[in-house]
């Protein structure tokens, strides 16, 4: 049986989940569990276990696959211990499984509040739970964050997060633990609201501390030194009235020896920097790394890899401390390859910049200063100072997004999930802005701008590809690339067999040589692949495991692009070891139909302010122009009775569907301008059926 065995049947017999922060601290004596989100607290996403390797990862094939409740983007990494696998399909559902059958355990739905589906911004997704000490912990995207009991799956208690229930906050992250804490952070900066990240006592939900992440009311006293210093660096008051932003929605890393926990923080509401802050000042503490003592929420260094962000240009992307050889010194570092383009190494202890290299095309700063740790603006991406669309490199989904990447000690690579991304983004000051409107956007900005035309539409999604890249953070330089057709493929694991393995965003689950990147096995998804997998032990044999179902962001706002991958939702589990020999079940995809649509009686001009209206309210979830990637329904395709329904739809017929009322926030002009676009949009997806081999009619 072995060391690890013998472990895992010791703790198997005490209490399911009964995992503490010693045992994470310690997790390389246990490999064939992952307990935390990165495995380890340095979030490294590295496995020392090598029963599969590069010389027999051919042999890998399907063990078993566990079908979730809803075809909605899946994003959770899941929790293995003990051979019990604790992981989150949409809608923050969380399923116990047996990691050597699949078999299902328990299953907890928080039944989130659906009427608030149109305020969780990047779908329904969930990014996975935590366990401590025989619980199991999940956030939810109506805010609430709950403890479950590890063997049977009940609630034990429940917190609610939001400090302001008049704003659109959510939660789509995992939590992680510390000295018996549950830290959780908060989205939705682009609906208009204030970040924090919050510590809640394990055993009672009570709450510990809370830290805010950006200034409060500039004409009162701040809550913290912290903030008094950062206000100074925010100018005016609309960015106050409109929330700031800076919200902690993911990434967090924890070294016990410093005894520092370190977030990631989001963009600014809004994005536009004239609007917010007059163009002036950093904007503490936006899109930074901020270090805090995880006991008492205190302050201790923070590194702003994009000061005033204007972009969305998040430092939320997953960070990974290491011990690394930077000349002739081992140095304890964090790494991140933010959304901005540039790979960084800072100082963990102190928070002084390495360096920094760009990793992606980057037009919106030349190089980061190393003396001053700042970058060198270009101009080019000032949109606020120009007229007209401003092309952005990399645009708001950056040169890489949430999708975990990993590090390899063996090899000394960073494995990146890499966008080539690029949009363009429009001051347009004379467009009434919302603010402080719950569902609703609100960026200041017109950003990735689209004709209906298929064929510009097509340029873009073509434009946009991803790879696989392999990262010398000591070198600051590619080793190797493998090229995607798309952007958003899945996050990255590496592991002691010289293997990398990532699922993508066409539909494959994938593993590379760690060390130049060949391809030794793939097999079909049926959809496309997000989440980072995780490896395992069970009846002493090695799994690995992906978590499967297309949606996020891209799907849902860049319909037209994310069709170009080819694949649709479809959410499962899919488990694979040596000798592995289930077959893998069918997927079964609607059809989609093209309905007649109604009479069009509107003018040119006011489908042209639908299409502005609709854009600007509804593309986040129904796609830009109105061309969904398949994770919502496609209005383009609205029945007889949908369109004569329409406006109550929208004033909330459909609540517990998930689509939110909009009663009073919407006019009757303003939703009757969008029916009228959507009937354009209808009569020209028929006659695009005229060219079937086109991105945006598949």
């Amino acid at each position: 049986m072995g060391l690890c065995g013998s472990i895992a049947t010791a703790q198997a017999a005490s209490l399911p989940a009964d995992v503490d922060g010693t045992r994470i601290i310690n997790a390389d004596k246990e490999p064939g569990n992952w307990m935390s989100t990165g495995r380890t607290y340095d979030e490294q996403r590295f496995s020392p276990l090598k029963q599969i390797t590069d010389a027999n990862v051919k042999g890998l094939g399907l063990a078993w696959q566990y079908k979730l409740d809803y075809n909605r983007g899946v994003e959770a990494t899941p929790i293995v211990v003990d051979g019990v696998i604790y992981t989150t399909g949409s809608f923050a559902v969380v399923y116990a499984l047996d990691g050597a059958t699949g078999k299902l355990l328990w299953k907890f739905d928080p039944h989130e509040d659906m009427t608030r589906a149109g305020e969780f911004c990047c779908d329904a997704v969930n990014r996975g739970v935590a366990v401590w000490k025989g619980h199991v912990y999940v956030g939810t995207n109506d805010g609430r964050l709950i403890s479950l009991d590890a063997r049977t799956g009940q609630s034990v208690w429940q917190a609610d997060t939001i400090v302001d229930h008049s704003r659109s906050y959510a939660i789509s992250g995992a939590p992680r633990i510390v000295h018996g804490k549950v830290i959780i952070g908060n989205g939705g900066a682009e609906f208009g609201v204030r970040g924090y990240i919050t510590a809640y006592d394990a055993e009672t939900g009570r709450q510990a501390w809370r830290f805010y992440t950006v200034p409060g009311d500039p004409g009162k006293p701040q809550e913290t030194p912290e903030l008094q210093m950062a206000v100074k660096t925010w100018t005016g008051d609309a960015w106050y009235k409109q929330g700031g932003g800076g919200t902690a929605w993911d990434s967090m890393a924890y070294d016990p020896d410093l005894n520092l926990l370190y977030i990631g923080t989001g963009n600014a509401s809004m994005w536009n920097y004239a609007l917010r802050s007059q163009a002036k000042g950093d904007n503490l503490f936006l899109s930074s790394i901020v270090a805090i003592n995880p006991d008492t929420g205190a302050y201790v260094w923070h590194y702003q890899t994009t000061p005033g962000d204007a972009w969305d240009m998040t430092a939320t992307q997953h960070m990974i401390l290491a011990d690394l050889p930077i000349d002739g010194v081992d140095r304890k570092v964090i790494m991140q390859a933010p959304k901005n383009g540039f790979f960084y190494v800072i100082d963990r202890a102190t928070g002084k910049l390495i360096s920094a290299e760009k990793y992606a095309p980057v037009n919106w700063a030349s190089k980061i200063d190393l003396k001053t740790g700042r970058p060198v603006f270009t101009g080019e991406a000032s949109y606020w100072t120009k007229k007209g669309k401003v092309l952005v490199r990399p645009g708001f989904w950056g040169g890489h997004d949430w999708q975990p990447m990993s590090y390899n000690p063996q090899t000394g690579l960073v494995y990146i999930p890499k966008h080539v991304f690029a949009v363009t983004y429009e001051n347009t000051p004379d467009y009434q802005y919302i603010m402080n409107k719950k569902h609703f956007y609100q960026l200041g900005v017109a950003a990735a701008d689209m004709k209906d035309d298929p064929a510009d539409m097509e340029k873009w999604a073509r434009s946009w590809t991803g790879s696989l890249l392999a990262w010398d953070p000591v070198k600051q330089k590619k080793v190797w690339e493998v090229p995607y057709k798309t952007i958003y493929n899945g996050g990255t694991l590496s592991t002691a067999g010289n293997l990398v393995f990532e699922g993508t965003a066409d539909g494959r689950v994938v593993a590379y040589r760690a060390t130049d990147g060949e391809k030794l096995w793939q097999s079909p998804a049926q959809s496309g692949v997000i989440a980072a997998p995780v490896t395992y032990e069970a009846n002493g044999a090695q799994y690995v495991t992906f978590m499967v179902g297309w949606g996020g962001a891209f799907p849902t706002f860049a319909g037209a692009a994310s069709l170009d991958a080819g694949v649709r939702p479809w959410a499962q589990v899919l488990t694979y070891r040596l000798g592995g020999d289930a077959k893998l079940a069918e997927a079964h995809f609607a059809p989609l139909p093209i309905p007649a649509p109604p009479a069009q009686t509107a003018s040119a001009e006011q489908v042209m302010q639908g299409k502005a209206e609709f854009n600007g309210h509804c593309s986040q979830c129904h796609g830009i122009n109105a061309v969904s990637g398949g994770v919502v329904p496609d209005l383009r395709r609205l029945s007889a009775g949908q369109h004569q329904m329409f406006a109550s739809i929208v004033k909330g017929a459909f609540q517990q569907l998930g689509m939110p009322s909009y009663d009073g926030v919407l006019t009757d002009e303003q939703i009757t301008l969008i029916h009228d676009y959507l009937i354009k949009r209808a009569y020209d997806l028929k006659a695009e059926t005229q060219n079937p081999g086109s991105p945006v009619t598949n």
